[in-house]
């Protein structure tokens, strides 16, 4: 392995982090399945049972805090980063299933009270429930606030009509946090969060959708969807605000994740490197290679750094951590995409074969430039918290 073991004697993290760290690694060599999870398996089973595994072994602890099952006081941004580095180097559907447990139970941690919190976080923690975090919609993927999916007050209950999509696990979760226009305000004001029961009647699963890297996805339709006023979460038009506060907890774990798929891309061109008979010597004699090999060390050394910063100064109290957490999910993932399409160059044709560790991480890495924000959204969102920074106190 390559850079993990080195980042955890930096000034970042304490020893609880580096012993949660060298713990997680040794278990996931020895639990997770070396092989790729490739096209065509049934990866709502592999999903599920990962979920499981993850949850026996006390690993989804950490996604929700203490009082309600988790292993700390409340969620730490580097234990969480840690944990997707780690599980990313070693098997994507694992890291996917453990991030999801975290996002998808996220905005309940916050605003949830404390019987939703009692009632769905312990079972999260377990791996008993599986979560899911239902925010895009059709014609609302970065523009959130455009979202048209409307949940309707009658009595005791609110009535959601309309259609989420890209939601990850939909179909297999357990229940989903839902956001949904309520109308208090224009735009993101007028946007209110719900759990919502996968058993609920009016709520359907319209189409299962299938991506390069295997991954349960799903669209979901409401159609006169009945959900208890007891199932919101916060006040009435605070869900974008809500919505947005769970993303900037885990964007920084999106940046570790495409750390542990880059790394583990260069532990293979290494190997690979340093095996591969060529012109009477070995592919990494050759000054190209060499070229290669240190472009993708030095851009992972930088995406590392700027995400262990992003999660440290969360927990460390250093107030919003927007712009941090946007700089570290931009990088990373589009350095981790380079680095991973070098390994797949040095690999040659066997870079390309189904079934390669290479070929499947050249497919895990491309969706993580998207989801979560953009690369073209966290430009402007950092472009944006540089421009409020210098503008003179009133």
């Amino acid at each position: 392995m390559t850079g993990w073991q080195d980042d955890l004697a930096l000034p970042f993290f304490d020893d609880a982090h580096r012993t949660l760290a060298r713990e997680l690694d040794a278990w996931c060599a020895r639990s997770l399945s070396a092989q790729p999870h490739a096209p065509g398996a049934d990866v709502d089973a592999d999903c599920r049972a990962l979920v499981r595994q993850l949850g026996a072994a006390g690993w989804l602890r950490y996604c929700v805090p203490r009082a309600h099952g988790g292993a700390l006081e409340r969620l730490d941004s580097r234990a969480l980063c840690l944990l997707r580095e780690t599980l990313a180097r070693h098997d994507g559907l694992a890291d996917f299933a453990f991030a999801m447990q975290g996002l998808g139970s996220g905005a309940i941690t916050l605003a949830g009270d404390e019987t939703l919190r009692q009632r769905y976080l312990p079972r999260v923690a377990r791996g008993e429930a599986i979560a899911a975090f239902a925010l895009s919609e059709p014609e609302a993927g970065s523009d959130v606030a455009a979202m048209q999916c409307r949940a309707t007050l009658d009595g005791d209950h609110y009535v959601l009509d309309g259609t989420k999509t890209w939601i990850s696990n939909g179909g297999i979760a357990d229940f989903y946090c839902v956001f949904a226009r309520t109308g208090e305000a224009p735009g993101a004001r007028g946007i209110t969060a719900f759990v919502v029961d996968a058993d609920t009647p009016g709520l359907q699963i319209a189409e299962r959708i299938d991506v390069m890297a295997p991954h349960p996805l799903a669209t979901l339709r409401f159609d006169g969807c009945r959900v208890p006023v007891s199932q919101r979460l916060g006040e009435p038009g605070q869900g974008f605000k809500l919505a947005m506060m769970t993303l900037d907890i885990f964007r920084a774990s999106v940046a570790a994740a495409a750390l542990g798929f880059g790394r583990a891309a260069l532990d293979e061109a290494i190997a690979r490197a340093t095996a591969r008979p060529m012109f009477g010597g070995k592919l990494a004699d050759l000054q190209l290679t060499q070229a290669a090999l240190g472009e993708m060390a030095t851009a992972l050394d930088a995406a590392a750094l700027l995400t262990w910063r992003a999660a440290w100064l969360r927990d460390t109290g250093a107030g919003r951590t927007t712009r941090e957490a946007a700089m570290a999910k931009m990088t990373a993932t589009e350095n981790a995409q380079m680095v991973i399409d070098r390994a797949v160059q040095l690999f040659g044709g066997l870079g390309v074969r189904i079934g390669s560790r290479v070929e499947s991480l050249y497919r895990e890495i491309r969706s993580l430039r998207i989801y979560e924000g953009a690369t073209e959204v966290q430009k402007l969102i950092v472009a944006r918290e540089t421009l409020a920074a210098r503008q003179p106190q009133s």
